[in-house]
């Protein structure tokens, strides 16, 4: 995706914001022996886990910002935001574009597997993913049965049938229909191939831009990110333990 022309081009680079954490920031082992970065908000005595996958920019403030809320909002769950970039942040287009290439998915599917070992054996597991263009389907099929709940903010969908059918959970599609890469035919042939799949899929469709509902971003709408936030929030307090 990153190779495409015009895609640079395409992301408004992410005005800086201060957040006043809630959790900190942590280090885990993983199977091939690096660390992991994450960040935490826990809440000890709760077996729901919600995963916050980041943008193309990496666990930037935007997303501690966006974990704080869902902790204050879920109440009775923990957030762990991954950094799927082994601790580096993209703040320019170019760099985005680098670290996107660079990833590399044996690694990603180290990162969430070791986080999800950290959990209590009896961890329910409910996930919800904010996009990260082509990874948010590949973190939740990394997690296996653990996954309960999806949310999926105009990312890139998996378009493996095989792979879609492994998938645990249903589908909460958040798309702008604005969004030149996530574009209308990529939307129908998601929604063909989630029926193939034998997966339920639902579709917020909002008049807006990529990255309507990041605050750090130019094309941010507040009515529609608020909007499109509630839906998320009700559809996870029904997966809820």
């Amino acid at each position: 995706m990153a190779d495409e022309e015009g895609f640079s081009e395409s992301y408004d680079e992410p005005f800086e914001i201060e957040v006043d954490a809630l959790g900190e920031m942590c280090k885990i082992p993983t199977d091939n022996g690096d660390e992991a970065n994450i960040y935490a908000a826990d809440k000890q005595a709760s077996s729901n886990y919600v995963l916050v996958v980041h943008e193309c920019w990496g666990l930037n403030n935007h997303i501690i910002g966006e974990a704080d809320r869902l902790h204050e909002a879920l109440g009775n769950v923990n957030i762990i935001a991954l950094n799927l970039y082994d601790g580096k942040m993209a703040t320019d287009r170019e760099t985005t574009g680098k670290y996107m290439q660079g990833a590399d998915e044996n690694r990603i599917n180290d990162i969430v597997k070791s986080t999800i070992e950290q959990f209590p054996a009896d961890a329910g597991g409910t996930y919800r993913l904010v996009f990260w263009r082509w990874m948010v389907f590949k973190t939740a099929l990394a997690a296996n049965d653990k996954t309960v709940a999806c949310v999926m903010y105009y990312g890139m969908p998996v378009e493996d049938v095989e792979k879609l059918k492994t998938l645990n959970s249903n589908v909460l599609f958040v798309w702008p229909n604005q969004d030149q890469w996530i574009n209308e035919d990529v939307v129908t042939k998601f929604t063909a191939n989630m029926e193939a799949a034998e997966k339920e899929l639902e579709v917020l469709n909002y008049g807006a831009d990529h990255a309507f509902a990041n605050p750090s971003s130019e094309q941010f709408i507040e009515a529609s990110a608020q909007e499109a936030n509630a839906a998320a929030l009700a559809y996870l307090k029904e997966r809820m333990k």
